[in-house]
């Protein structure tokens, strides 16, 4: 068999402009260090060949150095939105969606079994070191390999069909990636909001590790930090996703700068990052992005005084009418509407693998879930709460992806109160309390409990209408607000009835991408955690499936994994949509709700008309929040 090869390279795809043709600027942030011995200049910072960008090619301005940008957070955790944002990958979607090279060189595919990585030249870390492939030989041999480290073993990026791949490192600057059978999902996950990170700084790691580091030295440091072993201090240390260790080093455009408890986070500029401009200039344009941590009830509000620069997150669709007031009283910002990627703006998961069997019996019923779904009355909750602006129906592909379509969007979905108490009826579920509440087999009311992060004012608001017309069917609707971390180890357990959420973070599927967040592979699919968990560890924990519906999701997706040919993956996702549909696992209301995004005045090259999603792009990821710049009339005024 004559395998495919493609490589996959920004140059040869993107017109790019050769490095040798443009000349590196210094930036005036960095003008103290340079008179400090050792901080070397810009051309000698940037990799050999680092990834040039024409903006001008892009439609998007040229801009200077300089500046802060203000943006929120509700959680101090979520401080990590700086990796989503700043959306440095090994390879990253552009504006169309297509997956492009970016901290890597080139990629060459070989029967999508076999993946050559090709790094820059001279690509440094944050503090300097050089970015080779010693550090993802480190991560595969001494963090991935490592029982102690990684007790399940590698993660989930190298693993197809439950079968580990193998890495090899020919020389400083490749990296072979392969298994025995083709992964066409490997890059998909590469370029994730949240990537698997298949390297590591090794410099900077290695004096945490019990293979390098002295022992005397190692067992001091466990104390010190007041954890275990070495290697939960390691583990400590090596968050390269959550962003919160200042020391360690990263490839982001920004980097974390302030240590220790602060409501107010500071990012500074990444004195090494690999990307420029066709002009020279290294990007990140802006210096520093201030990122505060507020009451979740207080984003709109701040955001609408001028106290952000740009903010999305902890904004929704009810904030537009202040926001757009604020707007025409004189405020420094503007106001666009994106439209909302994730495939449900408010979502129902009755869970499969609730612990009571009673009520487990009753959700795995699909007549239940079909009855549930016909009791809402979305056009009341789209005009209550989006002015009618948003598409009303289950949860299925967006209008925007190839395999929308919209008999799945309107299955089960129309308001029929009779229709689903014929349902329910014919489940045998006729017994009444005096209240008229339906009754269980076991002689229970029918007291529907919907478990909440309670972050989301407009979900109390929609479910508030729901409770009123699940009345209609016997049901009464108990809403538990609780904090999100808290909410998910609950469904996680087993111990949620059902919960609300998101629907998948993905509304816009292409045939390229992997349909396993339709398959129960995930706990983070909300109906079925304990099979998700099954399959994530290899059966070490949660429950194998053990209904036919899924089981069939899960031979679509592998059968999806085993085929290289387009139509036939085509065809498996219109399946698994068309399953989904019908047995209304989760229990889709509304969907592209336009999400609010306020920008400055002075900000530039964010696009006004884009798309909001996690999946693909990364929130502002995508977008390249890097190429963002403050006009120079601003950055004087703000000297």
């Amino acid at each position: 068999m004559f395998d495919r090869i493609i490589v996959l390279c920004f140059v040869a795809l993107c017109g790019i402009t050769p490095a040798a043709a443009v000349e590196v600027q210094e930036s005036s942030y960095w003008l103290d260090a340079l008179s400090h011995d050792g901080f070397p200049e810009a051309h000698d910072r940037i990799p050999q060949d680092p990834l040039i960008v024409d903006l001008a090619a892009k439609g998007r301005a040229f801009g200077g150095q300089g500046g802060t940008l203000r943006t929120m957070v509700t959680r101090s955790k979520d401080i990590r939105q700086m990796v989503v944002y700043g959306y440095a990958r090994l390879v990253g979607y552009d504006a169309e969606y297509n997956i492009r090279p970016d901290i890597l060189r080139d990629v060459e595919i070989e029967n999508d079994q076999r993946y050559t990585l090709h790094l820059r030249r001279g690509h440094r870390w944050s503090d300097g070191a050089p970015f080779t492939s010693a550090d993802f030989e480190y991560w595969w041999t001494h963090v991935a390999n490592n029982n102690e480290l990684s007790p399940n073993g590698p993660p989930d990026v190298m693993r197809l069909a439950g079968v580990v791949g193998s890495m090899s490192f020919p020389d400083a600057h490749t990296v072979v990636v392969e298994w025995d059978a083709p992964n066409p999902r490997f890059l998909q996950l590469l370029a994730a909001a949240r990537p698997p990170f298949i390297y590591r700084p090794s410099e900077y790691l290695k004096q945490f590790h019990l293979d390098f580091a002295e022992t005397a030295d190692l067992a001091k440091a466990v104390r010190s930090k007041r954890v275990r072993s070495w290697a939960a201090l390691h583990n400590k240390v090596d968050n390269m996703y959550k962003f919160d260790n200042p020391e360690l080093p990263t490839l982001q455009p920004w980097v974390a700068a302030t240590k220790g408890q602060s409501s107010r986070k500071l990012f500074v500029r990444n004195a090494y990052y690999h990307r420029i401009d066709s002009n020279g200039v290294q990007l990140p344009y802006i210096d520093v992005v201030e990122m505060s941590v507020v009451g979740a009830g207080l984003v709109a509000a701040k955001s609408n005084a001028g106290e952000a620069d740009l903010q999305a997150r902890g904004l929704d669709f009810r904030a537009v009418s202040i926001l757009k007031k604020g707007e025409s009283d004189g405020a420094p910002y503007r106001t666009f509407l994106w439209a909302n990627g994730a495939a449900s703006q408010i979502t129902l998961y009755p869970n499969l693998n609730f612990a009571d069997p009673v009520w487990r019996k009753v959700m795995r019923d699909v007549r239940f879930r079909r009855a549930l779904s016909m009791g809402i009355d979305r056009h009341m909750i789209n005009r209550a709460l989006y002015f009618g602006l948003a598409k009303e129906g289950g949860m299925t592909a967006l209008e925007r992806s190839p395999f929308f379509d919209i008999k799945n969007l309107n299955a089960w979905a129309s308001h029929d109160i009779e229709a689903a108490n014929a349902l329910l009826d014919d489940m045998g579920l006729t017994e009444r309390t005096a209240a008229g509440l339906r009754k269980l087999p076991d002689g229970r009311p029918m007291e529907f409990v919907i478990e909440t992060a309670g972050e989301r004012q407009e979900v109390g608001n929609a479910l508030a209408i729901v409770t009123d017309t699940w009345r209609d069917l016997g049901i009464k609707l108990v809403l538990r607000p609780l904090d999100r971390d808290i909410l998910r180890n609950r469904v996680y357990a087993g111990l949620s009835m059902a919960s609300v959420w998101f629907g998948w973070d993905n509304g816009l599927p292409q045939t390229f991408t992997p349909p396993e967040y339709l398959a129960p592979m995930h706990q983070d699919f909300f109906a079925w955690p304990k099979w998700g968990q099954y399959m994530q560890t290899q059966g070490a924990a949660g429950e194998p499936v053990d209904m036919p519906e899924p089981q069939r999701l899960m031979d679509l997706w592998h059968a999806w994994e085993e085929t290289l040919d387009p139509d036939e993956r085509g065809a498996i996702w219109r399946e698994m949509l068309a399953i989904h549909a019908d047995q209304q696992f989760g229990i889709g209301i509304l969907a592209e709700a336009p999400q609010p995004v306020v920008v400055a005045n002075s900000l530039r090259n964010v696009p006004e008309i884009a798309n909001w999603a996690w999946e693909p792009g990364a929130h502002f990821g995508v977008h390249r929040m890097d190429e963002f710049f403050f006009t120079p009339e601003s950055l004087e005024v703000n000297k």
